[in-house]
This record gives C-alpha cells, sequence and structure tokens, in this order.
C-alpha cells in the first residue's frame, strides 16, 4: 500500500513526477486559447482551400492534434500508470481508441454540435477521475471501486467527441468527408501510439528506482490538480462564451 506524501515535498523528486509538476505550473499561466489546444489559423486555412480525398495532410493533423492534446495524453498517463504487462496495456488504450474514434466519427459525419468548452471541462474531470482511481480514492470514499475499463470507455467516447469538436472547427469539405475522417483517426491513433511509447519508456525508468514507491502517490496528486485546473478554466470558457 502506497504511503501518503506531502505536495510540497520537492527534494529527490523523480524525472516523471518534475514534468508532472512542471505541466501544472505551465497550465497556470497558459492562456484561455492555448488550454482550448484549438485549430490553428494556418492548418484551418490550408483544409478550407483543399477538397477531395486527401490522406496524407488529414493523418499528418491527426497525429499533431493527438501529441499536441495534453489532456487527452495526461488521462492515457493515468491509465497505464499502474498498468505493467503489455496485455493490458493493449487493453485499455485499445478500449480508449475504440471509443474516442467512435465518436469522432459520429460527431463529425452527423455534425453533432457540442461546445468544446463543455467537452473539454469533462474531459479535464477525466483526467481528475483517473488520478482519483490510481490513488483508490473511490475504495475509501465509496466503499467500491468502478470498473476500470468501463470507464475508460466511457472517457474514450468523451475524449472523441472533444476530437470531433476539433475537427468541425476545420470546416471540411464534404467532398471525400469518409476517407478524410479515416485518415484523420489513422493519425490521431500514430499521435496516441508516439505518446505511449514515450509515456512507457519514462514510466519504465521510473519504475525500476526507489522514487516510484515514495512519489507516486504524489505524482497523481499533480495529476489531478492539473485536471482540475482544466476543468476550471474550459469552465470559465464556458460561462464567457455564453455571457458573449
Amino acid at each position: 500500500m502506497l504511503r501518503e506524501y506531502s505536495f510540497l515535498q520537492t527534494r529527490g523528486l523523480s524525472v516523471p513526477l518534475r514534468l508532472c509538476l512542471l505541466l501544472l505550473a505551465m497550465l497556470a499561466v497558459m492562456p484561455m486559447d492555448v488550454l482550448a489546444h484549438a485549430v490553428t489559423e494556418g492548418d484551418k486555412g490550408y483544409i478550407q482551400e483543399i477538397s477531395g480525398v486527401n490522406l496524407i495532410p488529414y493523418t499528418y493533423l491527426g497525429a499533431k492534434h493527438m501529441v499536441t492534446g495534453y489532456d487527452h495524453i495526461l488521462f492515457l498517463f493515468g491509465v497505464i500508470f499502474y498498468l505493467y504487462r503489455l496485455k493490458d496495456i493493449g487493453l485499455y488504450v485499445s478500449l480508449f481508441a475504440i471509443g474516442h474514434s467512435t465518436t469522432m466519427l459520429i460527431g463529425v459525419y452527423f455534425d453533432i454540435g457540442i461546445s468544446s468548452y463543455a467537452i473539454d471541462a469533462i474531459i479535464g474531470l477525466s483526467v481528475v477521475y483517473k488520478a482519483l482511481d490510481n490513488m483508490g480514492a473511490f475504495e475509501r470514499w465509496l466503499g467500491f471501486q468502478p470498473n476500470p475499463r468501463i470507464a475508460t470507455f466511457v472517457f474514450g467516447l468523451c475524449h472523441g467527441f472533444g476530437l470531433a469538436t476539433k475537427i468541425q472547427e476545420y470546416e471540411m469539405s464534404r467532398d471525400g468527408l469518409v476517407p478524410n475522417l479515416l485518415a484523420f483517426n489513422v493519425g490521431v491513433e500514430l499521435g496516441q501510439l508516439l505518446a505511449l511509447g514515450a509515456i512507457l519508456i519514462a514510466m519504465g525508468y521510473w519504475r525500476r528506482s526507489a522514487s516510484f514507491g515514495r512519489y507516486a502517490y504524489t505524482a497523481n496528486v499533480a495529476m489531478m490538480t492539473a485536471g482540475f485546473v482544466l476543468f476550471g478554466m474550459q469552465l470559465t470558457g464556458l460561462f464567457v462564451s455564453t455571457a458573449s
């Protein structure tokens, strides 16, 4: 059972934990448009100028969005935090991928409009959930542990709608829409594999050190805090956009 350590304890912190704390500090000072990891004007202008089937550009955009989507990566980091076997990692990552692929394709194809701030706020809460799950908080507070497989799939559905809102900002042409969407999804999966590979390398190094047992709990506290920051910023953006 992990011992609980102070979040303010910094001496001897491992590299992965320092990265978590650095991310939290960056989130605290980022402007709202960056926190929404919105579509860049350059990418949007390029997509608006092309039509028909363009597999390579959309694959690139999908990979770019996933690699730069820190909220998705944070959730993925939480999902594999205590997974050691490749079989388990593959299962959970597949559940997440099936979830976000399904709602991304449905959301864009049927033009389902959801506020990007609202869905990104839910994604922030998914990070909070996974951190609390890793800390065993639900077992202590509620007396039961939510099914992690179902939760991963459900939050994958939410993350997919987040991807869909970003794709809709591109204002894609309906000409070649389905192949381009599939290419974008392939890019997302490639980006996810790249992010996962980097996380697994860092986690493998950290788990072999004595600091993992000392600071695993603190790393999840940092991740939970980052999730709350994301949630609060997106909720603020939702209220501001609604009021204006």
